[in-house]
């Protein structure tokens, strides 16, 4: 794919392979040792741009068995092999990468796996403080390979905080000519995401199991365990970050056994993930696996399949969460549709038990804009919601979006779905679409057999229905338009929930027309000028 400057970083200086260089890592007893004839630790070339110091900038390395294991810079970037990390190096020890000055790059052969990985059923034990990889505010990560995932076992952390002026970059090798030797740009699936593997509670395990310690749970894509009894446990946070062109698949499993961007698997409500930009992933822009993990400050810009998907008992909340699909023009110049539901709701993936009830989240100020397409991926319809397998939640201030639409719709409930569907609340929401409910509109089965899927939306009142041709947002396209005589419902300011989690708001949607100078509405505004550049 052909990217504009906005995702394709060109070359400001080019960078100096030095000779004698053996390999990108160095190991050595227990420091670095730059005796050698050359030195690959410095930039001899004298070429820096001069918008920082890089002549002394030394590459992340770790503690192994075997010394100090270190990643070569070579005056721009630095580089970090299959002696470095891959998927048979565990790092056990911390690490920290840090802002590389002059657009600088930390860029991976390989997978990235921080922590001991295992299967308790075989004598391993789950570590009590396993290693964190901490990435600095600035830094850039970029991976060359669909297999490249950053893994974080259980017991450990990643600590992957940025700032509104800094943001944290996990992205393509190819976003970067320097590293693009095809000349096609990034693209979804260039690399394998983020997996997290927590100690909390999830349905695909027994409550005796748990009892036992012998939760483990495969993870989707490239195996590796999660699952406790913690669902307050802590995995750390991802502040500030942008997650583009990740996900791949499928794997061994086949079709559905996909990496997504960012894969939460069993993470505890210690956990923090806020203002995130997830841009072009091959499958989900974050999947949950049980946990009770909380989200916040999220936009998800065509990924190819749903933008966040509940599963196997999720226990958490989420409040502003943006989501648009759309195109993406491929380096033949194909184009492709992006994007399957905005949320894929799923209450069961195991078994229901005392210890673990279907997923039952609590999420606020939702945007959700479909299309009327199907995604490139599995050729299903651009929805904003699907409710399956159970599923419950009470969802506050949604705004769900479809324009001039004819084959697709804006909800969609399986019968599986429609079990629980009395456990489904929409709380002061809008739905402004051609089509609002996929096949029947009214229920097939379950508590609500026979009742219109209009009167269950709009929940006595409270949430309303309109038609696609109303003027539901402000002139850029994406806040809500807060001045709108369409919408007749208010707003509910979630002090009903009494939870410090939940800010106080007054308007429907994710963002609103009258807050242009918060952190939130810029960073969504900056989200969507990037994805424009697709």
């Amino acid at each position: 794919m052909k990217l504009s400057g906005l995702f394709k970083i060109s070359l400001v200086a080019a960078a100096m392979t030095l000779a004698g260089c053996g390999g990108d890592i160095e190991i050595t007893p227990t420091v670095n040792d730059n005796s050698t004839s050359t030195d690959n630790s410095v930039n001899n070339s004298n070429n820096s741009s001069g918008g920082g110091n890089t002549d002394d900038f030394e590459c992340a390395s770790y503690e192994s068995d075997a010394g100090t294991v270190q990643g070569i810079f070579d005056g721009k970037d630095c580089t970090y092999n299959d002696s470095f990390a891959s998927k048979s190096i565990e790092i056990t020890s911390n690490i920290t990468f840090k802002e590389i000055p002059d657009g600088g790059v930390h860029v991976f052969a390989e997978a990235l796996l921080i922590g001991n990985d295992g299967d308790t059923t075989t004598g391993f034990e789950v570590p009590v403080n396993g290693p964190t990889l901490t990435v600095e505010p600035g830094a850039t990560l970029a991976f060359q390979s669909g297999e490249a995932i950053i893994r974080i076992a259980r017991g450990s952390k990643i600590q992957a905080n940025g700032t509104e002026a800094k943001p944290i970059t996990f992205t393509s090798a190819n976003a970067f000519d320097r590293f693009d030797s095809a000349g096609n740009g990034p693209r979804y699936a260039d690399w394998g995401g983020i997996i997290i593997n927590g100690n909390g509670i999830t349905d695909q395990c027994t409550d005796a199991e748990r009892a036992a310690s012998t939760c483990n749970v495969p993870s989707e894509g490239i195996t590796s365990y999660f699952g406790g009894n913690d669902n307050a446990d802590s995995s750390g946070s991802i502040k500030w970050a942008k997650i583009w062109y990740a996900g791949s698949g499928p794997k061994v499993g086949g079709p559905g056994d996909d990496l997504n961007s960012l894969t939460l698997n069993a993470v505890g409500s210690e956990s923090a993930f806020d203002y995130l930009h997830i841009h072009q992933g091959f499958d989900d822009g974050i999947e949950f696996f049980g946990g009770a993990a909380t989200i916040k400050h999220i936009v998800v810009t065509d990924t190819q399949d749903d933008s966040f998907d509940f599963d196997a008992g999720w226990q958490g909340k989420g409040q502003f969460l943006f989501v648009q699909h759309g195109t993406v023009t491929l380096a033949d110049g194909t184009i492709a549709n992006m994007g399957n539901n905005g949320f894929e709701s799923d209450g069961v993936k195991g078994e229901s038990s005392a210890e673990v009830a279907p997923s039952n989240p609590t999420l606020a100020n939702i945007t959700v804009i479909t299309t009327d397409a199907k995604s490139v991926r599995d050729d299903d319809p651009s929805q904003a919601f699907k409710f399956d397998d159970e599923f419950n939640a009470n969802i506050y201030n949604a705004l769900l979006v479809k324009k001039n639409a004819v084959e697709t719709s804006c909800i969609e409930l399986s019968s599986d779905g429609e079990k629980q569907a009395d456990k489904i609340m929409f709380n002061n929401s809008v739905m402004a679409c051609s089509s609002n409910f996929a096949e029947t509109d009214t229920f097939a089965g379950g508590p609500l057999a026979a009742q219109t899927k209009a009167s269950w939306f709009e929940n006595g009142g409270s949430s309303e229905i309109l038609t696609d041709d109303v003027a539901v947002f402000a002139e850029n396209g994406f806040a809500t338009n807060t001045a709108s005589t369409d919408i007749t419902i208010a707003a509910n300011d979630l002090t009903i929930l009494d939870d410090s989690f939940f800010e106080t708001v007054d308007y429907i949607g994710a963002v609103s027309d009258q807050d242009t100078s918060s952190s939130w509405y810029k960073w969504v505004e900056t989200a969507l000028a990037a994805a424009a550049q697709d």
